[in-house]
């Protein structure tokens, strides 16, 4: 299953980068505990109260542009970055094979962010 959404924040493509790539940023709002080894080949760890963890590879990295990582259970998340009028285009697209996170994820898309 994909999964592809889009959003504009209101950041520069740094601000946005920041939030996305470096492990005390994450801890804010994606995970409760994470550790991230920025670069090809790299390895991510993220941590959640309730006990679950996932296990990344940094694919490809490019600087405020596009990140890139391999979940362990062989899917896949795409980040983009575009810098827009009204600040930064953020495009994901998660792949996974797993039904189950699939439909998370797929759930996740369709919640309103404020």
């Amino acid at each position: 299953m994909q999964v592809e959404r889009e959003i504009v924040f209101p950041a520069s493509p740094d601000e946005v980068w920041e939030a996305l790539t470096e492990p005390e940023r994450l801890e804010e709002w994606f995970a409760t505990e994470v550790e991230l080894d920025l670069r090809p080949g790299g390895e991510g760890v993220f941590r959640w109260g309730d006990g679950d963890e996932r296990h990344a590879i940094v694919e490809e990295v490019e600087e405020e542009r596009r990140l890139v990582l391999g979940w362990e259970d062989e899917g896949r998340v795409v980040l983009e970055l575009e810098e827009v009028e009204d600040g930064t285009l953020v495009r994901v697209v998660e792949t996974s094979p797993e039904w189950s996170t699939a439909l998370e994820l797929h759930a996740c898309a369709w919640t309103p962010v404020a």
